[in-house]
């Protein structure tokens, strides 16, 4: 009797484009014929991430121990020494070759080597794998853009991803109709530096007309998104966009990183302060109602308590809601792991500060918030996200992918409630 392969299993970590992917991957192997096998999608944004990455293998290998372990992602491109070298882990998978059906073809027939990582730095052209949905019917999340041209001195994800390249705008408006007419109401436009998308293609386009054309093309798509973008890389096009689409929601989240020039010139950032606060300002002007997130480093190599103080003023000064904080940590081959250390016991004090103050800007935000009419997007029977991608949680259980109109009733000091 023929034995039945159970479906792969699939555990992703990082970020949206990663998700992204990971229904990819979830194509291609169902595709193959894989079976019996764990999948994990991992990230390499910091040394935590890493190291999550890894206390997540050695779980799903406890949870599955007759099934096969493949590491891909960023982490593996970047250290695919480290997981090669764990017990646990049977193949090794790089980000390029993870995009590729003959990968999975040899996977499923067992042919395939222990660790298929081959230079991403020799990847031209973005992969645009095609993808039928998401778990939910809520929010999808579509590539147009992968890799970075850009060095930061602290960021090791361009090692992880290569260099910028772009989705040509046909194949992501043929995306997102394929994802809206399976019933996703949210599409969020992903990419590693998406600000950057069009350089490379004819014409050089710029993301405005990207989401201008997406809009025009695609009129029953309710709500578009923008994942993290460069503040310093926006085009006249998205500013228009953003005053006058209605669909493009009041939500942005900024990669500003730290509030004090010197700083962000050891960053190798391609911005100053006075930019980012300027670049805010003309957003409200245009989007009275938007709302800013950002990710912030805290204890950045030689950052002095004067320096730190500057990044905590920025939040006001910009006005930000949503911050993401990230303790710096050193990776291994980038210019910051070289540079004077700021003390461990230091940067998570800093961390705790930003979080604190990251925490009462967003309660202020919620306590706003409370008594007014929104459009909430069910994600979950109990949970859904407002315009400004606020968490929501719902008096009654309600099917994910509706769009309804509520009444915000208070919050509970992380997440706003509704009638």
């Amino acid at each position: 009797m023929t034995k039945t392969l159970a479906p792969p299993r699939f555990a992703t970590l990082g970020c949206r484009l990663n998700a992204y992917e990971t229904e990819a991957m979830r194509r291609l192997a169902a595709e193959a014929g894989l079976g019996d096998a764990v999948i994990v999608n991992s990230c390499a944004v910091t040394a935590e991430a890493v190291r999550k990455t890894r206390q997540e293998i050695r779980r799903l290998a406890r949870d599955n121990p007759h099934a096969r372990l493949i590491v891909t992602g960023c982490a593996a491109q970047t250290e695919p020494e480290t997981f090669a070298a764990m017990a646990e882990v049977d193949h090794v998978v790089g980000n390029a070759e993870k995009m590729r059906p003959e990968t999975w073809s040899a996977l499923a027939r067992g042919a395939a080597p222990r660790c298929q990582v081959g230079d991403i730095m020799a990847t031209r052209r973005a992969s645009a794998p095609v993808i039928d949905g998401f778990a939910t019917r809520a929010r999808a999340h579509v590539e147009v853009q992968n890799g970075c041209d850009h060095r930061c001195t602290f960021c090791i994800i361009p090692m992880g991803r290569g260099n910028s390249r772009s989705v040509p705008a046909g194949k992501v408006v043929a995306q997102i109709r394929r994802l809206v007419e399976a019933g996703h109401a949210e599409i969020v436009l992903t990419g590693v530096d998406l600000t950057s998308w069009g350089a490379d293609l004819p014409g050089s386009p710029r993301l405005g007309d990207l989401v201008r054309r997406i809009l025009r093309d695609v009129p029953d798509l309710p709500r578009l998104r923008l994942s993290s973008i460069d503040s310093i890389e926006v085009d006249p096009a998205l500013m228009a966009a953003l005053a006058e689409e209605e669909r493009l929601m009041p939500h942005l989240h900024l990669s500003l990183q730290a509030g004090h020039d010197l700083i962000l010139k050891r960053m190798k950032r391609r911005h100053l302060r006075v930019d980012a606060i300027r670049f805010c300002e003309e957003a409200r002007r245009l989007r009275p109602d938007i709302v800013f997130g950002a990710d912030l480093i805290a204890g950045f190599p030689t950052e002095t308590e004067e320096m730190f103080a500057a990044t905590l003023d920025l939040v006001a000064e910009c006005g930000l809601t949503f911050l993401h904080v990230f303790p710096f940590s050193p990776r291994k081959g980038t210019p910051a792991a070289r540079m004077p250390q700021v003390p461990g016991p230091v940067i998570r004090e800093r961390a705790e500060r930003l979080r604190a103050e990251g925490a009462r800007r967003r309660r202020a935000f919620l306590e706003a918030e409370t008594g007014k009419r929104r459009q909430v997007l069910v994600e979950t029977p109990g949970m859904g996200r407002t315009e400004h991608f606020a968490e929501v949680v719902l008096s009654g259980e309600l099917a994910p992918g509706m769009l309804a109109e509520m009444t915000l009733t208070g919050h509970d000091g992380r997440r706003l409630l509704a009638a």
